[in-house]
């Protein structure tokens, strides 16, 4: 016996004729009625998906979900609104399939609307070969170690910024003056990230020899300051000072450490020293721009 001919293909006939009686049989009143209440359980059930979906986010915040494992939280943000955003689409799909099979019953005329609607597909996707490669390189990203959400990157185009979200489409970013900067996934082609979110740089003032110590110290506390408050988008942390050492060479220093935005040496190199050889003019006339040393260090973290 024919197996397409056996019980369940007879019980799907039997039900696909009574949904058709009762659709003919049934005002048109109650045809919108129906397809306005579909329309409402379909946004709740997109309204729940995406609740429980922040309330995942929420709790990976705390290291801690609902299922009780730890997650790694920007990746796992990520995935989440990526599955959200799937399973969102295949509900609104599957809503719109229903409406058609209780608005055309007739198997032969929805066909005609499923094949004209394939044949629009097919001739759109010619015209989009670019959202093709953003998605493919998207999902590249989501599931690759290349860049994470809250990693400062450089993205070799002239992007530098704060990953905010790693989309299909497009890759959100935030630079220092918090402006959003949205690129298309297939021109990221080569990604420099920042580890730890930024860049060490090291300013070695030297101290004047035959000046009072804590003036100097307390004038380059001054200037170092002053940039921080200047340039607080660039300057990510408050300056540390060392202490006053002396060189074999016997001639004393002091240290500024900044934390500054990839980028922007240019701060530390030019304003910076610029401000402190003219504060340091005032223990020697003849303090020069030599005498003011930035050097710089890469910062490295540790990935779980």
């Amino acid at each position: 016996m024919n197996e397409t001919n056996g019980p369940p293909a007879h019980a799907a006939a039997q039900a696909h004729g009574a949904l058709k009686d009762f659709w003919n049989g049934t005002p048109h009143v109650v045809h919108i009625l129906i397809i306005i209440g579909l329309a409402i359980g379909v946004h709740c059930a997109v309204r729940f998906v995406r609740y429980f979906s922040e309330l995942l986010i929420t709790k990976s915040h705390e290291k801690k979900n609902p299922f009780g494992f730890v997650t790694q939280q920007p990746k796992f943000l990520t995935l989440t609104r990526l599955i959200v955003s799937t399973v969102t689409f295949a509900i609104y799909a599957l809503a719109i399939y229903l409406i058609l099979i209780l608005e055309y019953p007739n198997s032969s005329t929805l066909k005609t609307y499923l094949g004209s609607a394939a044949v629009v597909g097919l001739a759109l996707s010619f015209g989009l070969q670019g959202l093709v490669q953003d998605v493919v390189t998207g999902i590249t990203l989501i599931f690759s170690d290349a860049m994470d959400v809250g990693d400062i990157v450089d993205l070799m185009n002239g992007v530098i910024g704060r990953v905010e979200r790693i989309g299909l489409r497009f890759t959100k970013v935030i630079n220092f003056y918090n402006q959003e900067i949205f690129v298309p996934n297939r021109n990221i082609a080569n990604v420099s990230r920042f580890p730890q979110h930024g860049i060490w740089a090291y300013a070695d003032v030297q101290v004047p020899l035959k000046a009072d110590q804590a003036a100097v110290v307390h004038a380059i506390e001054g200037v170092a300051k002053g940039i921080s408050a200047q340039f607080g988008a660039i300057i990510l942390t408050d300056p540390i000072l060392g202490n006053v050492q002396t060189t074999p060479g016997n001639w004393n220093y002091l240290r500024v450490q900044f934390k500054i935005w990839p980028g922007q040496n240019a701060v530390i190199e030019t304003t910076f020293v610029s401000q402190m050889v003219n504060a340091m003019k005032a223990f020697d006339p003849a303090y020069a721009n030599w005498q003011v040393v930035v050097t710089y260090r890469a910062m490295t973290q540790t990935r779980a």
